[in-house]
């Protein structure tokens, strides 16, 4: 476990951040109210924590105050990158960005990482660059049968949420300063 993973893990276990997994099913009980039934779908937090592996992410947007805005209307496309992708970041930079006072760094890197709509990985490879919410633009690199969001590789795709969608990635992807 890396040091940030335990970081993080002690700010959850500690209570100053609250982690809610979702365990539930969809049914759908013939002509009933369709709205109730798709609310039972996962939204995007709510994928991310019952995957496991994006910690590192949930601990971050919470962090950053943008649970509300992930569980909302959308719909986002999220390129999500792994515990993994955090940990290659050089020592302490996920520690130094949870800290309160750097906030605004944070969700400018959280919001980098977001398009709006709902961009399947079909459409995704028709790109050569998509504006996030951040403001600035991510390149989309298409080559050797594989996808890269300005350098990052997309190692899962299409995973679908009530929201949106999410993509993974292997790297975090930084804005221009």
């Amino acid at each position: 476990m890396t040091s940030a993973t335990k970081t993080i893990a002690a700010l959850i276990m500690g209570g100053a951040l609250t982690v809610t997994a979702y365990a539930g099913s969809c049914s759908y009980g013939g002509n009933k109210d369709m709205k109730a039934a798709k609310s039972t779908t996962p939204d995007i937090v709510d994928t991310a924590v019952s995957a496991g592996s994006f910690e590192t992410l949930v601990a971050a947007v919470q962090a950053a105050g943008l649970v509300d805005t992930l569980k909302g209307d959308g719909p986002f496309t999220v390129f999500a990158p792994t515990d993994e992708a955090f940990a290659k970041l050089p020592a302490g930079t996920v520690e130094n960005l949870l800290k309160p006072e750097n906030k605004d760094q944070l969700v400018a890197i959280l919001t980098y990482h977001v398009v709006p709509g709902k961009v399947k990985a079909a459409d995704v490879v028709k790109l050569d660059s998509a504006k996030t919410v951040q403001g600035q633009e991510v390149a989309i690199e298409v080559a050797d049968g594989g996808v890269k969001i300005d350098g990052a590789n997309v190692v899962k795709t299409d995973i679908v949420t009530a929201n949106g969608v999410i993509h993974v990635i292997d790297s975090v992807i930084l804005p221009e300063s």
